[in-house]
């Protein structure tokens, strides 16, 4: 499986949000825990049914979706 293949979006699954292998783990949770500071061992050894890839699929999703040619501010 390409580290694409394992973002996965379904409106059944996470209300339709990004999510890995089709599992309830969407993305923008992995990426809160490791903003939070939680390493890729940290995670995995937390959640088992979790893949090093899958990790690295998600900051290669990430890193897609920053690719953008402006923005605006949002309101806090």
């Amino acid at each position: 499986m390409q580290n694409t293949e394992r973002i996965t979006i379904d409106p059944d699954i996470c209300h339709g949000k990004p999510c890995i292998r089709g599992m309830r783990y969407p993305v923008e949770n992995i990426l809160e825990w490791l903003a939070s500071g939680m390493s890729i061992d940290d995670i995995l050894s937390d959640y088992k049914d979790l893949e090093r890839d899958d990790i690295l699929a998600t900051l290669a999703y990430a890193a897609r979706l920053a690719h953008i040619k402006s923005m605006k501010a949002i309101a806090a």
